[in-house]
This record gives C-alpha cells, sequence and structure tokens, in this order.
C-alpha cells in the first residue's frame, strides 16, 4: 500500500505506514532512502536528514534523486554547509547544475544568504540569466542584513563584496553596464557598513 501511496505522492499516506515497520528496518539502505524522501516530502526534515546521511550503499548516494532531497534537508535543517560541500563534490554536469539551482533558492528562501550568494554567483558565471543577476544582489542584500544582526560573521560581507565586484566587472566587459552600475551601488553600500 506504501508503494501505490508513493507513486501516487500522497506522502502523510507513506509516512504513517513507513514509520509503523520503521523499527524493524533501520538498516535496510532501501527503506532508509524511501522514508528519508518522504519525510523530506512531508517537511519532516529533521527525520529525512538522519535516515538519507546513514545510508552507506554508493549506488544509492550517486543518483541524482538522493544527492537533491539529502542537499534540501541539509539547508532546511539550517546545515547549508553541508549542502554546498556536496555540490562541491559532484562532477560538472546537468545535475550538479540542477542542484546548485536548488541550492540558491533554498538557502535564499530559509535565510541562508551566505551560500545563496555563493550559489547564484556560480549560477550567473554559467548563465547570465536575469533572476540569477537578481538573485545574487538580494542574497547579497541578506548577507549585510545578517552582518548587521550579528547573525553572520563580517568575513561573509567581505566574500559577498568581492563576488558582487567580480559581478560587476563581468557585466562591465560584456557590454551589460546597467547591471554592473546596479551592482556597484549595492557594493556601496556595503562598503558603508
Amino acid at each position: 500500500m506504501a508503494s501505490c501511496f508513493f507513486l501516487l505522492k500522497q506522502f502523510p499516506d507513506v509516512l504513517v505506514y513507513l514509520s509503523s515497520i520503521k523499527p524493524y528496518f533501520t538498516n535496510d539502505e532501501t527503506f532508509l532512502y524511501l522514508y528519508g524522501v518522504t519525510s523530506a516530502a512531508t517537511a519532516n526534515y529533521k527525520d529525512a536528514e538522519e535516515a538519507l546521511t546513514a545510508i552507506t550503499n554508493d549506488k544509492i548516494r550517486a543518483e541524482y534523486s538522493y544527492v537533491s532531497w539529502l542537499v534540501r534537508t541539509h539547508i532546511m535543517t539550517r546545515h547549508a554547509k553541508k549542502a554546498w560541500d556536496l555540490y562541491l563534490k559532484m562532477d560538472t554536469n546537468a545535475e550538479s547544475f540542477l542542484v546548485l539551482q536548488l541550492i540558491a533558492n533554498d538557502c535564499y528562501k530559509i535565510g541562508a544568504f551566505y551560500y545563496a550568494v555563493k550559489a547564484f554567483d556560480v549560477l550567473e558565471r554559467l548563465d547570465t540569466a536575469p533572476e540569477y543577476v537578481e538573485g545574487l544582489r538580494g542574497a547579497c542584500a541578506g548577507v549585510l542584513q545578517q552582518c548587521a544582526a550579528g547573525k553572520e560573521p563580517s568575513e561573509s560581507l567581505g566574500d559577498a563584496i568581492r563576488i558582487l565586484e567580480a559581478s560587476a566587472r563581468t557585466h562591465m566587459e560584456g557590454g551589460r553596464q546597467q547591471f554592473a552600475q546596479q551592482n556597484e551601488r549595492i557594493v556601496t553600500v556595503m562598503r558603508g557598513y
């Protein structure tokens, strides 16, 4: 029955079934994978992170779906650095690009702006789409706000400034003066802090 609900994406119902048999499958990696994905899909990120990190099977750990769910659970449990480190270990391919987008957007959403800056920086260098430029700027503003509130070390602000300055130079060289000028204005405000 759990399989049927899983395929129908009725994850709360799947979780009822899987939770009832969990004590009997604590070492079964397929179970841990399904339990982790189901827990994450129902926003039980702590349980999901525990289940997914318990998996040692290299075949499962190499799957994109495993990596993306683990990245999301790390971010949602406020372990954005672990998510970033997972990305850094990946080969450069279409899947790593998708993981990078996931990191950028989820980190931004939960307020882990420093890692959102890092992810949007890489995305912007790969593709100068306006949403990556705007995401980078917004994340930099978030880093400034968190530094001002004492929630982020001042070194993070320096990193964000360097990244935004490099972005401004790239836009200037690419003939996108408007983007470059907007980035420079934000850098001026950040330096004023």
